[in-house]
C-alpha cells in the first residue's frame, strides 16, 4: 500500500513574509470611511471619555482632522451634524447655513480631494431625537421623506460627492434619486435597531426622548426581510447598499454579498469599537491586533468598504 505524506498546510505560516504571499484576504485605506462628527463654536474637540477618535468637533478642528486623514492616505470621511438648536421638524438639517453644509464647504475648499460623505437624516436635528416627523407618537413616513430629500440636495449643493441616508424612510432612496440623478447614493439598506449604538448617540446627541426606533429599523432576527430591503433600495437607484451594525450581522454582509452584484458597505459601529477600547484599556487585548482582526472578519465576510472609527490608527498601522 503506498504510504501518502502527511498533508502539511503548515508549510505556507512559517514566517510573515509566506502568510502574506499567501493571504486571501487584504485591508486597504482605499477600503474605509472615517466618520467625523461636527459641532458649533470654535477651537472645540469634544472626546467622548474612553473612546479617542470619537469627538466632536467644531469645523475649524474638523477641517484639520480632514487634512490629517488625507496625509495619512484615508480617502473618505462620513460627516454627521450636532445643531445649534433642534426643533421638532428637523429643519437644520436641510438649512444653506446648517453645521453640516459648512463644514462641507470648509472641507471642501482645504482638503479638495478627499471625498466628503454625508449622513442623511434627521434623528440629530429633531429636538424628539426620532429620525422624521412625529404625527400621534409615530414616525410619518412619507412626509419625512420629502424632507430627506431636501436635506440630501442641500447636502450636495454644499460640496458632498456621496449621500447616504440612514432613516429607514420607506420610499426615501427613490425621492433622493429623483432628486439627485447623478450623486452616488449609498442605502443604509440594512439598518438594524440595534444595541451598539449608544456611544454614537452620545456623541451626536442623537438618543431618542421617547420610545425606540425599532418600528423602522430592522428587527435584528431577520435575514431575508435585509435582503429585501436591498432588493427595493437597487431599484429605487442606490449605487451601493449598507449592513449597520456590521460584526454582530456578518452573516447579513455575506448574504447581501452573494445575492447582489454591487458594492457593499459595512458599518463598523461605535459599540463594537467601544468593548474592544475598554477591552485594551483593562490589558484583555492588544488593541491594534483585535481591530485588525475585527475589520478583516469584515471585509472577509464581503464588505467592499467599511465605515470604521479605526481607519486613522489602520493608516498608521498599514
Amino acid at each position: 500500500m503506498t504510504a501518502f505524506p502527511v498533508t502539511r498546510l503548515r508549510r505556507l505560516r512559517r514566517t510573515e513574509t509566506l502568510r502574506a504571499l499567501v493571504r486571501e484576504t487584504r485591508l486597504s485605506l482605499d477600503d474605509v470611511v472615517m466618520p467625523l462628527f461636527a459641532c458649533p463654536g470654535e477651537g472645540v474637540v469634544r472626546p467622548l471619555a474612553g473612546l479617542d477618535g470619537i469627538a466632536q468637533r467644531s469645523i475649524d478642528e474638523l477641517v484639520r482632522e480632514c487634512g490629517e486623514l488625507a496625509a495619512l492616505g484615508v480617502r473618505a470621511v462620513l460627516l454627521f451634524g450636532i445643531p445649534e438648536e433642534k426643533d421638532e421638524l428637523g429643519s437644520g438639517a436641510w438649512d444653506a447655513n446648517g453645521i453640516v453644509q459648512r463644514a462641507l464647504r470648509a472641507v471642501r475648499a482645504e482638503v479638495p480631494g478627499l471625498t466628503l460623505v454625508t449622513d442623511v437624516c434627521l434623528c440629530e436635528y429633531t429636538s424628539h431625537g426620532h429620525c422624521g416627523i412625529v404625527r400621534d407618537g409615530e414616525v410619518a413616513n412619507d412626509e419625512t421623506v420629502e424632507l430627506l430629500a431636501r436635506t440630501a440636495a442641500s447636502h450636495v449643493e454644499a460640496g458632498a460627492d456621496v449621500v447616504a441616508p440612514s432613516d429607514m424612510m420607506d420610499g426615501r432612496v427613490g425621492a433622493i434619486r429623483e432628486a439627485l440623478p447623478q450623486t452616488p447614493l449609498i442605502a443604509y439598506a440594512a439598518k438594524y435597531a440595534s444595541a451598539f449604538y449608544g456611544p454614537f448617540r452620545e456623541v451626536a446627541e442623537s438618543a431618542p426622548a421617547f420610545g425606540d426606533r425599532r418600528g423602522y429599523q430592522m428587527d435584528p432576527p431577520n435575514v431575508r426581510e435585509a435582503l429585501r430591503e436591498c432588493a427595493l433600495d437597487l431599484e429605487e437607484g442606490a449605487d451601493a447598499l449598507m449592513v449597520k451594525p456590521a460584526l454582530p450581522y456578518l452573516d447579513v454582509i455575506r448574504a447581501v454579498r452573494e445575492r447582489f452584484d454591487c458594492p457593499v458597505a459595512a458599518y463598523n459601529v461605535s459599540g463594537e469599537y467601544a468593548m474592544v477600547k475598554a477591552a485594551a484599556a483593562a490589558g484583555h487585548l492588544d488593541e491594534r491586533a483585535a481591530a485588525l482582526e475585527s475589520l478583516v472578519a469584515i471585509r472577509r465576510a464581503g464588505a467592499d468598504l467599511i465605515f470604521t472609527y479605526w481607519a486613522k490608527d489602520l493608516a498608521r498601522w498599514l
